[in-house]
C-alpha cells in the first residue's frame, strides 16, 4: 500500500485484495468509537465544512488523537473557543502535517496595499 493523498484505486483483480491483504499484515488498524466520529463530523459540519472537508479533517484529528493517546472530546472543547479563522488556520496546519511533502494545502490572503504604491498618477 502506498504512502499517497490519491483515493485508493479500484481493485481490478483477485489477487489485488490479497496483495493488500498482506502488504497491511501486522500493521493494526485504527479504531474510532462511533460517538467520537459523529461528534468530530459534527464539530466542523456545524461550522460550515462540507461533508467531504468535515470527513477528511475529522479522521486526520482521530488518527492524530489516538496515537498521541489524547481525548478528542477535550480537543473539541479547545477548538470550540477558536473563531472561523482560527479553525480553517490550525486546520491547514494539521492537515498539512500529515500530508506529504509535495502536496500541501494553502489559503488566499488579501495582499496589503501600500499608500505610496496605491496612488494615481495623472500626466
Amino acid at each position: 500500500m502506498s504512502n499517497t493523498n490519491l483515493p485508493s484505486p479500484e481493485i481490478a483483480d483477485n489477487a489485488e485484495a490479497t496483495k493488500l491483504f498482506f502488504d497491511s499484515y501486522g500493521i493494526a488498524p485504527l479504531e474510532f468509537r462511533s460517538v467520537d466520529v459523529d461528534a468530530t463530523l459534527t464539530f466542523f459540519k456545524s461550522r460550515g465544512f462540507n461533508d467531504d472537508a468535515a470527513l477528511a479533517t475529522s479522521a486526520v484529528l482521530l488518527k492524530q488523537a489516538k496515537l498521541d493517546q489524547m481525548n478528542i472530546n477535550s480537543l473539541l472543547e479547545t477548538l470550540g473557543g477558536f473563531d472561523e479563522l482560527q479553525i480553517s488556520s490550525l486546520v491547514g496546519e494539521i492537515m498539512n502535517n500529515n500530508r506529504l511533502s509535495t502536496s500541501t494545502l494553502g489559503y488566499k490572503s488579501q495582499p496589503t496595499r501600500s499608500d505610496s504604491v496605491s496612488r494615481n498618477v495623472l500626466a
